[in-house]
C-alpha cells in the first residue's frame, strides 16, 4: 500500500508537492532527502509529513528513491525553518536552500551498487523505470548497505584553486583575466576549477594554469582536514585549574542550576570587559556535555571565532568539536553538516550566525557572545536575526540560552528590566587588572591628512613601544583612502552602479566599491573630465598602518587586521597568534579587533576617529558608537600592567564621551531608553523597513508615485505609521534606484498583512523589487 508524503523542493520554485511512496521503496522518514520527478527533470526534495488525502485533480507521481538511510534533518529543524519562513514571509523551500549545503540539494547524482545482478552505477531514472520485483531486490541491497549515493566524478575529484599570498600580486596591470581570478578568490575564498569555469567562462582553464606556474595559486583537492570535519587545534592554552573569582563562581552556579532544569531558560550575562565571561561559558559547556547534550557557541565575526577556538580547544582535548563559519569551503561545510546529522553524541560547535542551522541532534546550551553585535543580523538572501533564531531553537529543544555582553543591546537589556529573563552581573575584572583610564583628545585643529594623531597621542604611542609594551590602534574604515578626488574638475570618483565614493586599496592597486564590489585598476583617468590628476583623500586602516610606521622607530613590528588582510583563513589565524605571542608591538585594525580578543600585553588602545558612525541617519548610531568604543577600550590593561585608552574626536563636546570614559552602561541605557520612548523607537514599537527598488533608467518609473501613495493609504487604514516611501540614504545601489518606507506598528501581524498587500499591489513584479526587513539594523 502506498503512503502519501508532502515533499518540499529546496530550490526554485520552492513548492511543496504531494508524492506517492510505493510500498516497494525503502522505509521513508520525515527529514529524509529523496529524489522526486518534477516535469521532465529529477529534483531533490525533503520529506515533511505524511498526509491522508491526496490533492484533488492532481495525478500523483511516485518518489523515486531515498538519498540516505537516516534523515538529514529532524522535526526540530523543520519547526525552526518553518518559524523563520513564517516570520520573514518566505517559503520553506527558500529557507532550506539557504541553510542546507549546496551538494545536499543537487540531483546530479548516481548510485553505486555492489551487486553483480545490477549495473555498478544506477541513475535515478533507471530506478524509476524498474519493475516492482526488480526494485524489491534493490531494496534488499540498499538495506544491506551495498548501495550508496555517488556524486559525479567531476565533483568528487574536483580541484580547488586557492591563493598562495595576499596582494599586491606580481601581475601586469593589463593582465585583466589573471587579476579577475585572483580578486575573485581573494574575495570569496578557495573555489573549484569547475565553479570558476561556470561563472567566468572556458578561458579560466588556461589562466589558472598560468597563475599556478607563476606560483600565485595552488591547485589540488581540498586538504585532508577539509574532508575530516574535526578541527585541529593547538595543544597549549588555559587549563581547568583556574580559580574563579567570586562573581565568576556566582555566575557559574546560576548557569549550572539552569542546566539542571528540564525546561528552556534565558540568561543575560552582563559582564564588563575582562570579567572572565569566556571561562564561565566554558564551565557551563563542560557541564552540558557531561549531561550528554551539545553546545553551540556563537560569536559575531570569523576573527573572534578563531580567537575563541584557539583559547578553548585545550579545555576540551577529547571532545567532539567543530569550528564553522561562512568562509569555509563547501567541502568542509558539508562534512560538518553530515557529521552532526549522523551522530547524536555531545558536540561543541563554535561559529558565526550560520552555525545555528547545523543539524545538532541534542542541543542543551546555546551561547550568543557579544549579543549586541549587528553582525548577528543577516539582511540579504534570507533575512533573519540570529538571536531570535537562537531563542526559538532553545525554546523548541528545552535548552539554556545565554546572551553575553559588556554592552548589551538596548532592547535586550530593556526586556530583562521588564522581567523577561534574569541578568547575571559581573562588574569586576578577574585578577589584578582594572578597567583602563579613558581620555578624549580633541583633534579638530589638525588639518594635515598625513597627521593621524594629536601630538600627545603620538608621544604616548612612542612611549609604550619604547617600553616594549603593546598597543592597539583602531580606525573603523578599511582601505587606504575612502575618497578619490580629481583636482581638475573637483569631483570625486564614484561607482557608476551605486553612486557612492569608491575606496582606494593601495596594496591591491584597485579602487573598489564596498557596496557592490565593482573595482578598477588604479591609477585611472577621471570618469568626469578624463584628467589624470586623481588624489586619494582621507584615510583607512591601510593608510593608517603606513602612518603609524612613520611615527614609530623603524624596527617596530606592526600588524594590520581588517577584512582585507584576513581573507585567507591561515592569515587571520597567523595574525592573532603572532600578536598574542608578542611578535609585533602594534596592531592596527577595524572593529574586528574590538570584541572578545584577550591580549594581556596591550597597555594602550588608540581610537583614531571616534566620531565615525555617530552621525549616521540611524536611531541606533549613539548606541553603536558607545558599544564599539567601550568594547575596544576593553582590550587595554587585561594583564598585570594598567591600561590606557585615547579616543580622538573632532567633537569633544558630545555628551556621549562622558558615558564612554566611565564605561557607565546603565547611565547610558537610561538616557537612551528615554529617547527611544519619546520618539517611539524599539523597544516601544515594532519597526519594519520596506525596501523598494527598480532599475536605473527604467521607463516605467512613473508607476511609482501612485504605488507609493497606495502604500501610505494602506498603512493608514491598518493603523500603522508609515514614513515614506522616500529615496533611501543610499539612493542608488548596484544599478538600482532605491526607496525606503519605515513602518512603526504595535503588532507584527498587522505589519506582515500590510506587506502582503503591498506585494499584491506591485504594479510591475518583474522590475520593482520589494523586501521586508523586520527590526532593521541597517537604515541605509
Amino acid at each position: 500500500m502506498s503512503t502519501l508524503w508532502q515533499a518540499c523542493l529546496a530550490s526554485p520554485p520552492y513548492s511543496i508537492y504531494t508524492y506517492e511512496a510505493p510500498a516497494d521503496l525503502p522505509k521513508l522518514m520525515e527529514g529524509q532527502r529523496v529524489l522526486v520527478p518534477l516535469g521532465r527533470s529529477v529534483r531533490v526534495a525533503f520529506l515533511i509529513e505524511t498526509v491522508d488525502i491526496p490533492p484533488e485533480g492532481v495525478e500523483l507521481k511516485s518518489v523515486i528513491w531515498p538519498l540516505e538511510r537516516e534523515p538529514l534533518l529532524n522535526s526540530n529543524h523543520f519547526k525552526l525553518y518553518r518559524n523563520i519562513g513564517a516570520r520573514q514571509m518566505q517559503p520553506l523551500g527558500k529557507v532550506l536552500e539557504n541553510v542546507v549545503p549546496k551538494r545536499f540539494r543537487s540531483a546530479k547524482i548516481s548510485f553505486k551498487v555492489a551487486d553483480r545482478d545490477f549495473p555498478a552505477r544506477l541513475k535515478a531514472l533507471d530506478i524509476a523505470r524498474m519493475p516492482v520485483e526488480r526494485r524489491m531486490e534493490l531494496v534488499k541491497i540498499y538495506d544491506e548497505g551495498r548501495m550508496n549515493v555517488s556524486l559525479p566524478a567531476s565533483i568528487e575529484k574536483e580541484e580547488y584553486v586557492s591563493l598562495t599570498s595576499d596582494p599586491p600580486w606580481p601581475v601586469r596591470p593589463n593582465a585583466a583575466r589573471q587579476l579577475q581570478i585572483l580578486e575573485f578568490i581573494f574575495e570569496n575564498g578557495p573555489r573549484e576549477k569547475g565553479f570558476l569555469k561556470n561563472i567566468m567562462g572556458d578561458w579560466t582553464t588556461g589562466v589558472i594554469k598560468k597563475l599556478h606556474s607563476d606560483s600565485l595559486v595552488k591547485i589540488g583537492p581540498p586538504p585532508e582536514e577539509e574532508r575530516n570535519p574535526s578541527e585541529k587545534c593547538s595543544a597549549t592554552g588555559p587549563k581547568w585549574d583556574f580559580v574563579p573569582s567570586e562573581q565568576q563562581q556566582a555566575a557559574i552556579d546560576e548557569l549550572l542550576t539552569a542546566l539542571d532544569e528540564p525546561k528552556s531558560a534565558v540568561k543575560l550575562l552582563h559582564g564588563i570587559t575582562g570579567s572572565g565571561k569566556t571561562l564561565v561559558y566554558m564551565t557551563a559547556a563542560r557541564k552540558c556535555m557531561e549531561q550528554g547534550k551539545s553546545v553551540i557557541v556563537l560569536v559575531p565575526e570569523i576573527a573572534l571565532a578563531y580567537a575563541l577556538w584557539n583559547g578553548i580547544c585545550p579545555l576540551f582535548p577529547d571532545a567532539r568539536k567543530y569550528l564553522y563559519h561562512g568562509y569555509q569551503t563547501p567541502v568542509r561545510k558539508e562534512a560538518i553538516f553530515r557529521a552532526l546529522a549522523e551522530d547524536d553524541s555531545p558536540a561543541l560547535i563554535v561559529g558565526t550566525r550560520s552555525a545555528l542551522f547545523l543539524p545538532v541532534r541534542n542541543p542543551g546550551l546555546i551561547i550568543v557572545d557579544e549579543e549586541h553585535d549587528e553582525s548577528y543580523k543577516q539582511e540579504e538572501r534570507l533575512p533573519y536575526q540570529a538571536k531570535e533564531v537562537a531563542y526559538v531553537l532553545a525554546h523548541m529543544t528545552g535548552s539554556l540560552l545565554v546572551l553575553g555582553s559588556a554592552t548589551p543591546d538596548i532592547k535586550t537589556f530593556h526586556a530583562a528590566q521588564q522581567g523577561a529573563f534574569d541578568v547575571i552581573a559581573m562588574e569586576k575584572r578577574v585578577g589584578k587588572s582594572v578597567l583602563p583610564a579613558v581620555k578624549v583628545v580633541d583633534t579638530s585643529s589638525i588639518k594635515n591628512p598625513e597627521q593621524p594623531f594629536a601630538p600627545e597621542t603620538e608621544a604616548r604611542l612612542k612611549e609604550v613601544v619604547e617600553k616594549g609594551e603593546q598597543a592597539v590602534v583602531m580606525l573603523n574604515r578599511r582601505g587606504f583612502s575612502p575618497l578619490i578626488y580629481c583636482t581638475d574638475c573637483e569631483e570625486s570618483l564614484k561607482c557608476p552602479h551605486c553612486n557612492v565614493s569608491m575606496t582606494y586599496h593601495k596594496g591591491r592597486e584597485r579602487v573598489i566599491c564596498h557596496y557592490c564590489g565593482n573595482a578598477y585598476h588604479f591609477p585611472l583617468p577621471c570618469a568626469t573630465c578624463g584628467g589624470s590628476n586623481l588624489m586619494p583623500l582621507g584615510g583607512g586602516t591601510e593608510r593608517l598602518e603606513e602612518q603609524v610606521a612613520k611615527a614609530l622607530p623603524p624596527e617596530t613590528k606592526i600588524l594590520r587586521m581588517d577584512r582585507d588582510s584576513t581573507r585567507r583563513q591561515e592569515r587571520l589565524d597567523e595574525i592573532l597568534k603572532s600578536f598574542a605571542r608578542g611578535d609585533a608591538q602594534v596592531l592596527v585594525g577595524t572593529q574586528m579587533l574590538s570584541k572578545g580578543h584577550n591580549f594581556p600585553g596591550v597597555t594602550l588602545v588608540v581610537v583614531s576617529e571616534g566620531d565615525l558612525g555617530l552621525n549616521l541617519p540611524d536611531y541606533r548610531s549613539a548606541e553603536r558608537t558607545f558599544q564599539l568604543l567601550v568594547q575596544v577600550s576593553g582590550r587595554a590593561g587585561r594583564g598585570e600592567k594598567p591600561g590606557e585608552v585615547i579616543i580622538q574626536t573632532r567633537n569633544p563636546q558630545n555628551p556621549i564621551w562622558g558615558a564612554v570614559t566611565s564605561a557607565d552602561y546603565k547611565t547610558f541605557f537610561e538616557k537612551e531608553i528615554e529617547k527611544r520612548k519619546r520618539f517611539r523607537y524599539p523597544p516601544f514599537t515594532k519597526l519594519t523597513l520596506i525596501r523598494i527598488s527598480h532599475p536605473m533608467g527604467w521607463e516605467g518609473e512613473q508607476l511609482c508615485p501612485p504605488f507609493f501613495s497606495h502604500i501610505r493609504e494602506a498603512a493608514k487604514e491598518a493603523g500603522i505609521m508609515a514614513m515614506g516611501p522616500v529615496p533611501a540614504p543610499l539612493a542608488q545601489l548596484r544599478g538600482r534606484k532605491r526607496f525606503n518606507c519605515l513602518l512603526k506598528s504595535d503588532d507584527w501581524l498587522k505589519t506582515r498583512e500590510l506587506y502582503a498587500k503591498i506585494l499584491r499591489c506591485n504594479p510591475d513584479k518583474k522590475q520593482i523589487r520589494i523586501t521586508m526587513d523586520l527590526d532593521p539594523v541597517n537604515m541605509l
